[in-house]
């Protein structure tokens, strides 16, 4: 049973139970991080103190790990994993004894860093700066669904020079996110040395100056802590902040204020003696010769994932009277998805966040129709890929909308540990390749398939059309995954087949992984996708008028290539893959990647970007780049006469 946070102090009785708690945790830390060999056991033991009063008074049930109401905790300077699994058992969560012998052991829960796939961990972290931002992403997800749950951020003090921690600082401030609160661990040394020799900081100065409550303790006294603790729970004003001045290697003579043992775990002889100074038996040659035995463990439980339930409405059909880009497709789409679902009782919220771009990516719809759920963020986007991802582990569909060179190539740190931590994240990255034109190089996101594909649970979808849009962003919100949706900047006609029916609409569902045939040919296979597929159907166009019949296919899933269509394009004896993107990393070297995994050797050319484009119209650009329609149809003659 939790202790809570109703009486003014704890009672003597529970202050003795906790430093008895304390000094067995402390040992737990030595043991783990000698028999690994490895780990960090000076800021684990600097602060153990705080994880054991938050595990004891937090409102979490060791029985019932995930139940809804329960405070979330999130640790963010992960590397202290060795504390914080110690102070988890010694809360009840898991046998101690577990962890000693699995710590940092392959095969195992207990990672070097804390996994969110053991019970009391919220959030995989290990990558300094983000748990702030994941904690405005669980308390944001209280305040939509309406919940009083706490959140708890212990964090080091070292990560606060981090500028993503300044973000969350505001965010939290802004969207009036008082019901979380930072505990720092204040012990002034990092891995190289102290503060003031490795990057100088005002932290308490920076909370206040953004509207924080400050609350400076004894980051080993246990009552103040409690009491600390406390009152920032019932604090209802404002976000505060607790800077727990702390020791590293707190309880150790030899360790305590050293830099040297952030990093640096224990021999065995000094293991032996640490042990003895903290009054605790000697068991390390039973423990180590556990480990080697390496006896097989029920593996731990892992979170069961929220499940999904929204009206996707019934979707869009653009005539060829209505020529509009993608972005604004996915607008419309996204606000008559908001209008649907998040003013009914049953059905899964859906928030978007914005990074100061609401007219560009056509988030502005969902602002005006669904304000409630709308969250303007500011430039901070390595802040808000981070709230959006923990956002969307909460029950809570979530889009986050920013131009391809912020939401990809600035974010992507953010983007893996989201993936790593399993997150339901909907990226939708407008404002895509040369596309966009006259903003020149810098803003001419032409990476965006080879990043992306890094990471093994984001999945890629590029749309051909307004048409596809609207289907592909009603589709994504009802499925659980990470997606990333790629679009450019310009206005699209429609993509019609040969009849003239609108291709994507009408009897068409969208189907992930499925590619489209647009065209019939057997002279070759032109591969394209996003806004090149019209430009594809044009060359299409002239090919036919030469007597030259070819196969034109949309492929929109880049994740997970349409291997069976693909082996029909083969069967032409001519590909040639036509894109917007980096030659190198994209939708050319899949196919490339594909047609040699599979022993298939049809003549193949890629075309794609061979470099940095300035700025200029679009079309400009693409025939500097040799990306014209006119290029594309003598590349296939070419390949084709030389058979």
């Amino acid at each position: 049973m939790r202790w809570g946070f109703e009486k003014e102090k704890l009672d003597e009785e529970k202050i003795a139970r906790l430093k008895e708690l304390a000094k067995f945790a402390r040992g737990d830390i030595l043991k783990m991080t000698t028999l690994a060999k490895s780990g960090h056991p000076g800021g684990s033991m600097s602060s153990i103190d705080l994880y054991l009063a938050l595990y004891l008074c937090a409102n979490i049930d060791p029985g019932n790990p995930y139940y809804p109401e329960r405070d979330r905790i999130v640790i963010s300077h992960g590397h202290t994993s060795p504390g914080v699994y110690a102070g988890l058992a010694r809360a009840g969560f898991f046998d101690i004894d577990r962890v000693i012998t699995e710590f940092r052991k392959a095969g195992t829960s207990f990672e070097g860093h804390v996994e969110r796939g053991v019970p009391g961990v919220e959030w995989s972290s290990g990558n300094l700066g983000q748990g702030l931002s994941a904690g405005c992403g669980f308390a944001l997800a209280a305040k939509l669904h309406h919940k009083n749950y706490q959140v708890f951020v212990v964090m080091s003090d070292g990560e606060q020079s981090k500028g993503q921690v300044a973000e969350a600082r505001r965010f939290a401030r802004k969207f009036g996110l008082n019901n979380i609160t930072v505990i720092i661990d204040y012990n002034r040394l990092q891995l190289s040395g102290s503060l003031e020799k490795i990057m100088p900081q005002n932290i308490k100065a920076g909370y206040l100056a953004d509207g924080w409550d400050v609350l400076e303790i004894n980051g080993h006294n246990h009552q103040e802590i409690y009491q600390a603790l406390r009152e920032a729970v019932k604090n209802k004003k404002s976000p505060v902040v607790i800077m727990a001045q702390t020791i590293m290697g707190k309880g150790i003579s030899f360790m305590e204020d050293k830099f040297e043992f952030h990093g640096k775990p224990l021999s065995l002889d000094e293991c032996r003696t640490a042990l003895s100074e903290l009054g605790l038996s000697d068991d390390l040659d039973e423990y180590s010769h556990l480990r080697e035995k390496g006896e097989e463990k029920t593996p731990i439980s892992r979170k069961p994932l929220p499940k999904i339930n929204i009206v996707s409405g019934r979707p869009h059909i653009y005539s060829k009277e209505e020529k509009t880009d993608n972005r604004s497709a996915f607008g419309r789409a996204l606000k008559d998805l908001g209008q649907l679902n998040s003013s009914h009782k049953g059905l899964t919220p859906i928030a978007v966040l914005d990074c100061d771009l609401i007219g560009s990516v056509k988030t502005d719809k969902f602002a005006a129709a669904s304000p409630d759920y709308f969250f303007q963020a500011g430039i901070q986007e390595h802040n808000t890929a981070t709230i959006a991802g923990a956002l969307s582990t909460q029950g809570v569909v979530t889009f986050f909308a920013d131009f391809g060179v912020f939401g990809v190539d600035e974010t992507y740190n953010q983007h893996r540990l989201n993936d790593i931590n399993e997150t339901n994240l909907k990226l939708i990255c407008t404002h895509n390749g040369i596309d966009v034109g006259q903003d020149g190089k810098t803003h001419q996101c032409i990476d965006y398939v080879g990043i992306i594909n890094n990471l093994y649970g984001y999945k890629i979808i590029i749309p051909a059309d307004p048409n596809q849009t609207d289907r592909v962003i009603r589709y994504i919100a009802s499925i659980w995954g990470n997606f990333f949706v790629g679009m450019g900047r310009s206005k699209l006609p429609a993509i019609f087949s040969e009849d003239g029916r609108p291709f994507f609409a009408e009897d068409y569902e969208f189907q992930y992984g499925k590619a489209d045939l647009v065209r019939q040919g057997k002279a070759a296979a032109i591969i394209s996708m996003g806004s090149m597929l019209q430009r594809a159907i044009r060359a299409w166009e002239i090919l036919k008028e030469k007597g030259c019949r070819v196969q034109v296919i949309n492929v929109s899933c880049l994740s997970d290539l349409d291997r069976e269509t693909l082996k029909k394009a083969a069967k032409t004896g001519t590909i040639v893959t036509y894109e917007d993107h980096n030659v190198n990393t994209g939708l050319g070297s899949l196919v490339a990647n594909f047609l040699a995994e599979s022993s298939l050797n049809p003549r193949f050319q890629k075309m794609g970007i061979k470099g940095y484009a300035g700025s200029g119209i679009p079309e400009e650009l693409f025939k500097i780049e040799g990306l014209d329609v006119e290029s594309l149809v003598e590349t296939v003659i070419n390949l084709v006469r030389s058979s």
